[in-house]
């Protein structure tokens, strides 16, 4: 499987997507993390893991305490990722229109 598909996949659960959003542009403790969930502690973790697998969010120690923030050049290869589906089809717009644009005025003419 390849880096992509890994961070795809682990993004296909919801409160994966939940929990980076959490901790995009800032640093938040395991327990923090998991005080936003109705689920249980294990579980927040399986999910922290598998993000982390993913090279989806960073994970530091401070003593006991384990702290996490998204990795955001990998969201941001992600986010690229996705853009260029759309900036293909962007451009496939902007031909057509182009395309329908001259058609137009050949037949005022």
């Amino acid at each position: 499987m390849t880096a992509m598909q890994t961070a795809l996949k682990a993004l296909a659960e919801p409160r994966r997507q939940e929990i980076l959003r959490l901790v995009f542009g800032t640093e938040l403790s395991a327990g923090e993390i998991a005080s936003q969930f109705d689920i249980s502690w294990p579980a927040v973790s399986q999910h922290l893991g598998v993000l982390k697998e993913a090279d989806l969010v960073t994970e530091r120690r401070d003593g006991k305490r384990r702290l996490y923030t998204a990795n955001e050049a990998r969201v941001d290869e992600i986010r690229a990722f996705f853009q260029s589906f759309w900036d293909t089809r962007l451009e496939r717009l902007k031909r057509e229109i182009e395309t329908n644009r001259k058609d137009a005025r050949g037949k005022r003419g």
